[in-house]
């Protein structure tokens, strides 16, 4: 079976939705974002502050590259991964892509005044970023699911579709 990689703005619910996914389907859950903060030794935004985001792209592109050799997983990818027809490229080697299209209004509930995330610091940069953002994740997805719904009802829709 293949992976299924979700992808979406931040707060869409990616990992949320990821994990309630994994259980549902009893697949292993993977979130890339995770996997460079593991592999770096230090959180998202401490590589933003000391290298930039440059850099930050390329070890993405390799998280990519990695989570698409694996079998069977639920793969949540990072805000800007899929972004980059260059990652589309080869997380699609290895599954198919749910987009959660949420609302930004709901995106700004669910993170508040998250100082974790570097990119949602200005709400206004954040909504700009979210309305450029919207249609490079619709070119990439293969499905797309409604990012407002609770994680489990969103989980219960993605699980449906492939079975």
């Amino acid at each position: 079976m293949n992976n299924i990689i979700l992808c979406g703005f931040m707060g869409s619910g990616k990992t949320v939705v990821g994990k309630e996914l994994a259980k549902i389907m009893g697949r292993k859950f993977i979130d890339t974002d995770e996997l460079i903060e593991k592999e770096q030794g230090m959180a998202i935004k401490a590589i933003f502050a000391a290298r930039g985001e440059e850099y930050f792209r390329e070890l993405e592109h390799e998280a990519c590259k990695k989570t698409a050799k694996l079998k069977n997983c639920i793969i949540s990818t990072g805000g800007g991964a899929l972004t980059f027809e260059r990652n589309v490229d080869e997380v699609k080697k290895g599954g198919k892509v749910v987009f959660l299209d949420a609302s930004f209004e709901i995106i700004c509930e669910r993170i508040g005044d998250s100082q974790n995330r570097p990119l949602f610091q200005d709400k206004e940069k954040a909504k700009q970023l979210f309305d450029e953002r919207k249609d490079k994740y619709i070119a990439a997805a293969d499905y797309i699911i409604d990012g407002d719904l609770s994680a489990r009802k969103a989980a219960l829709d993605i699980a449906a579709m492939f079975r």
